[in-house]
């Protein structure tokens, strides 16, 4: 497993101290040291340091990124392809006794704490969970509880259905979705894909007195298409 000499080579090759990409993962740099050397990460560690150094984890833990030509290491850092592709990103979800996936809900109450567990298969697992089998079988949904009256006429407390966006760079201007961010954390908006051009979404409400607002990409953590309503 390369994953140790892989975490410090990216560091380097990045210009970044270990002081600085410590304080980037929000964790000690005596900890980043220790995964540099030969400490294996908790999987939520790991998570954040694929999604920070914009390289999947099957790359990260199995390959020797020493022995690429500089043509493939950018290939491979390039931004475009962080934001294509769900191998770049790990998506928890539960399955049932066929091992079909079912659908999580996260309601008004969970959202705090999704964020920090959205990719925990344990917080995943402890969600209500349900099927309906009118959806596509081939697509990942989850249900969202709405927060507010921003997307009226969509009210507080509805629940939407949404289905999970692997190609960021795939967001349809105008169209309403989900997105989980560091900031913010959940939010549910009318989206403009701004990725391309600018590395941003521009996130509006459906009721004019909210003010529309950039997020960065790099400070997105998942994005989900709105479906359908349920009051």
């Amino acid at each position: 497993m390369s994953l140790n000499s892989n975490l410090k080579f990216l560091r380097k090759k990045k210009g970044l101290t270990q002081e600085a990409l410590a304080e980037a993962l929000g964790i000690s740099r005596s900890k980043l040291a220790g995964y540099e050397l030969s400490i294996t990460p908790p999987i939520e560690t790991l998570v954040k340091i694929s999604d920070y150094l914009r390289v999947s984890l099957d790359i990260l833990i199995k390959e020797d990124l020493a022995s690429y030509s500089e043509f493939k290491l950018r290939e491979l850092l390039e931004t475009d392809q962080f934001l294509r592709g769900r191998k770049l990103r790990i998506l928890a979800t539960t399955v049932d006794d066929q091992g079909r996936e079912l659908i999580e809900v996260v309601s008004q109450k969970v959202k705090a704490s999704y964020l920090a567990g959205f990719s925990d298969p344990e917080f995943i697992a402890d969600l209500p969970r349900f099927a309906l089998p009118f959806l596509p079988m081939d697509k990942k949904h989850r249900v969202f509880q709405v927060d507010g009256d921003s997307m009226l006429p969509i009210p507080d407390g509805a629940w939407i259905v949404c289905e999970y966006v692997d190609d960021w760079t795939a967001i349809k201007d105008g169209e309403r979705y989900v997105i989980v961010t560091e900031q913010d954390g959940v939010t549910f908006k009318i989206v403009y894909n701004r990725i391309k051009e600018e590395q941003k979404l521009l996130l509006c409400s459906a009721n004019p007195i909210y003010i529309p607002f950039e997020v960065e990409a790099e400070q997105i953590r998942e994005v989900w298409k709105y479906r359908l309503a349920m009051s």
